[in-house]
């Protein structure tokens, strides 16, 4: 079924499982065979890139956050300031672990849309708040210790996203089809 892409007013064909699974047995074939091409050269220099835009404050970031084999400090702040907890203006760390999920993600599904975010840091007391109003979050959320964001791609089936998070193993995967959402977070290995 097509999805409008925000960016540009039109429709894209959503991801199938069927071209996921082997758009992912594609690219990690070309990562074994050729591990730089799994990253973008720009002037010979290796780069991971993350473009996002936040479903609630209209905000949009896309950049560099890791560099010929080094996060890089400056933006990784940036990061930090934009998955704030947007209802209180709180910072805190962002696992660059998170950020590498979400590269693998944009990768294995070969989305070219921005990770549109509808959580990221979130404070002990907007965990609690939104608790305190049946919202069904974690009472040690791994959102309050920035190691968990929930997300979404405009030209990409949420279903395919969860699963390809599933197929990465590398932290716990929450599905909400009622939402459209899927949260991906850096703790144990485990799905809801």
């Amino acid at each position: 079924m097509p999805r409008l892409d925000p960016q540009n007013g039109c429709t894209a064909p959503a991801l199938s499982r069927r071209r996921f699974l082997g758009g992912l047995a594609a690219f990690a074939g070309a990562s074994l065979l050729e591990p730089g091409r799994a990253l973008a050269s720009i002037g010979g220099r290796e780069e991971r890139v993350l473009t996002f835009h936040h479903t609630h404050t209209g905000e949009r970031l896309s950049l560099p956050y890791w560099g010929d084999g080094t996060y890089l400090p400056a933006s990784l702040s940036r990061v930090d300031e934009f998955l704030r907890d947007f209802r209180t203006g709180d910072r805190h760390p962002i696992d660059p672990a998170l950020l590498d999920q979400l590269h693998s993600l944009r990768l294995a599904t070969g989305s070219r849309a921005p990770f549109q975010v509808i959580s990221g840091y979130r404070s002990p007391q907007t965990n609690d708040a939104l608790r305190g109003h049946g919202g069904g979050q974690a009472r040690h959320s791994l959102h309050m210790q920035g190691r968990a964001i929930d997300v979404r791609l405009a030209d990409v089936r949420t279903s395919v996203l969860r699963d390809a998070a599933l197929e990465l193993g590398r932290g716990g995967v929450g599905f909400y089809p009622s939402q459209d959402f899927v949260h991906v977070d850096t703790g144990p290995v485990r799905r809801w």
